[in-house]
């Protein structure tokens, strides 16, 4: 067989295995050089990470009901008294080390936070009958762990109010481990009397739902593949393996859970009185989250600042996939809080990683935290009106060496060259307006013609194993990965583009990119890994808490366009518990609704409560019609029933391969 053509015997001529290696010579002069550029002797924020512990395991595991573990700091244990090894960033390491302080710890006088838990906090303010929690971690496991803590250091007392700063799942998935549905309190019911009342007030702020529903239900498959690369779900922790992310040390593999909201504060400057603490909150949509809070506690002086500053730069392109946040408004919205409380706070906390105290620190953190979001804004757009484009831009920005300089404002989680990114496209789209760009060739078709182009594979994996020689890995993977595009089979391209990734996973200082880096070489070693394990592990309980028309939105994202292309079907909807009628068409593919109509020519008319129309999401016509009255054309109904792509389990498509 050709040499050229991707055999074993080929991967062994380059010396390639698929076993995960030492740091090269290269990367270990690039992480030492970290040393020049950083004051590692500046231990400020392992300070803020450590003060006020009050009790923590000696080793943290959490369990599942099945004994599984779901959270693991244990695993982290490496990182204990250990300098940066040649395979780790030495900034990274530390962050590391500042994400590895976990347990139960004392803000000021009647807050409290439990931290390392899971990837974000439990803070738990004391009221005058019970706890108030300010958001939930992201599993029902961990948030019962991290409530037990509190409890038997603290003393036990009920949860009598919920507070949650934003839509993502890391804050409000664990609710369930800290309060039963049934003694949620009623959006019905007026706020005043929910906090009068014996059931719990769960606060939020506006269109909360509608955000948690939309995010986790729209793109939610591809987000949850991607989130395995981002988070590193599917590395084991380790100096040569996943590491700290700026955020907290991962994804926890529990149960998620939702309970519907109770009350969406309205304004920015509304005040309530939650079990006898005074609460002011400001409202921050689109800066982290499309629907964020921050919250002012003014007798204790203190600032709740939801996730609008983390200890790390953070995205405004999060790796995952999600809409692009607007790095003007984030620095704006900080701003305010600087102008609304900064003359009088006296400790900043958060829903991850640790306080800063005292009215200077705390106002150079928000003042700083702001100034590196609006220059990475400004400066891009600043380029961009001088015809640069993205990929150029993002090689050309760095923030000013005073704002680098924080340890509060490294790239452990978003970095400086994907924010550019993300403001690029904010502001001017994908479109970089090269003509050639416009339809771009798809990366198999490409790679195939770049191939017949090169000639000689073989001759191309010997230029790329003497460049990975002198470390640039940059090119390697992305020359190789081209390879690995055109034949999937060519074991000498998969294995030097799994090398430079590694390498490059090595190097860099965020710990998101190191996970994305280290699963590409995994799965190009390995093979696709996304259903061989599990993450996070979620429930009913959002798709239960979707409007109808999220329904009809997500069934037309579902549907087999291409099975449905030749169709002009007709189906009329009644609610019989709210009353609302729908006429759904599926017009050559794509799922249109129209609330308020109905057709008399319909192919089908189906009527029953909102609950029941979720069946439409399987494929069984014996269960709709349990609960659904289903009159028409019987053919028509299977027909789009059977159209539906929907429970196939996690998603499994390929990221790094063709």
């Amino acid at each position: 067989m050709c040499e050229q053509c991707g055999t074993r015997g080929n991967a062994l001529r380059f010396g390639l295995t698929r076993e995960v290696k030492d740091a090269t010579a290269a990367t270990a002069a690039s992480n030492d050089a970290w040393y020049g550029c950083l004051d590692f002797d500046d231990k400020r924020e392992w300070e803020c990470a450590t003060r006020g512990l009050i009790a923590a395991p000696d080793h943290l595991e959490i369990l599942d009901a099945d004994g599984s573990v779901v959270w693991s700091q244990k695993a982290y244990e490496f990182v204990r008294d250990a300098e940066a090894p040649a395979s780790a960033n030495p900034s990274l390491w530390e962050d590391t080390r500042n994400n590895h302080a976990y347990g139960l710890f004392k803000v000021v006088d009647g807050i409290y936070q439990v931290r390392g838990y899971d990837m974000a906090n439990l803070t738990l303010i004391e009221g005058k009958r019970g706890w108030i929690v300010y958001d939930c971690t992201m599993t029902v496991e961990c948030a019962a762990a991290a409530l037990a803590l509190a409890n038997e250091h603290l003393g036990e007392r009920p949860v009598t109010a919920v507070l949650i700063s934003h839509s993502h799942v890391d804050h409000y998935g664990g609710i369930k481990g800290l309060i039963r549905e049934e003694d949620a309190a009623s959006a019905s019911t007026p706020i005043e009397e929910q906090l009068a009342g014996n059931k719990v007030p769960i606060i939020v702020p506006p269109d909360f739902t509608l955000h948690v529903v939309s995010e986790n239900l729209y793109a939610g498959p591809a987000m949850a593949r991607r989130a395995a690369y981002q988070y590193g779900g599917y590395l084991p922790k380790g100096p040569r393996g996943s590491l700290a992310m700026g955020i907290g040390c991962g994804q926890s593999a529990g149960n998620t859970s939702f309970i519907r909201p109770s009350y969406e504060v309205p304004t920015t400057g509304t005040e309530l009185v939650v079990d006898g603490v005074r609460m002011v909150f400001q409202l921050t949509p689109g800066t982290e989250a499309p629907t964020e809070m921050n919250t002012w506690f003014p007798e204790l002086r203190a600032l709740w600042i939801a996730e609008n500053c983390t200890g790390t730069l953070h995205n405004l392109y999060t790796l995952r996939g999600a809409q692009v946040r607007d790095g003007n408004a984030w620095a704006n919205y900080i701003a305010e809080a600087v102008a609304l409380f900064g003359e009088q706070v006296e400790v900043v906390f958060q829903s991850h990683n640790w306080p800063h105290w005292g009215n200077g620190e705390v106002n150079d953190y928000l003042v700083n935290t702001a100034a590196a979001y609006k220059y990475i804004n400004d400066e891009t757009l600043s380029r961009l009106n001088e015809g640069y484009v993205s990929t150029e831009i993002a090689h050309m920005v760095d923030l000013p060496p005073a704002l680098a300089r924080n340890w509060y404002t490294r790239q452990y989680y978003g970095t400086v060259h994907h924010n550019v990114k993300a403001t690029y496209q904010r502001y001017m789209g994908w479109y970089d307006a090269n003509p050639v760009h416009l339809a771009e060739l798809p990366p198999e078709t490409f790679a195939a013609k770049l191939v017949e182009y090169l000639g000689d594979v073989g001759a191309v994996l010997e230029h790329a194993k003497a460049d990975y020689e002198r470390g640039e890995y940059q090119w390697v993977a992305q020359i190789t990965n081209a390879l690995v595009f055109a034949d999937s089979t060519n074991e000498a391209a998969r294995l030097l583009c799994a090398d430079a990734l590694e390498q490059l996973g090595y190097a860099t200082e965020s710990g998101t990119w190191r996970n994305c880096y280290l699963t590409g070489a995994l799965e190009l070693r390995e093979g696709n890994y996304a259903r061989r394990m599990v993450t996070v592990r979620g429930t009913s309980d959002v798709r239960d808490n979707m409007t109808i028309e999220m329904l009809w939105d997500y069934l037309g994202i579902a549907l087999d366009k291409d099975a449905m292309a030749d169709a002009d079907l007709r189906m009329n909807v009644r609610l019989t518990d709210t009353g609302e009628t729908f006429l759904l068409r599926v017009v050559h593919g794509a799922l249109l609704h129209f609330a308020g109509m109905q057709d008399d020519l319909a192919d089908v008319t189906l009527a029953g409560p909102k609950a029941a129309m979720f069946a439409l999401m399987g494929k069984d016509l014996a269960q709709l019609r349990r609960y659904v009255r289903a009159t028409g054309d019987e053919a028509a109904l299977e027909r789009f029933m059977a159209s539906i792509h929907v429970g196939r389990g996690i998603p499994a498509f390929n990221i790094v391969e063709p």
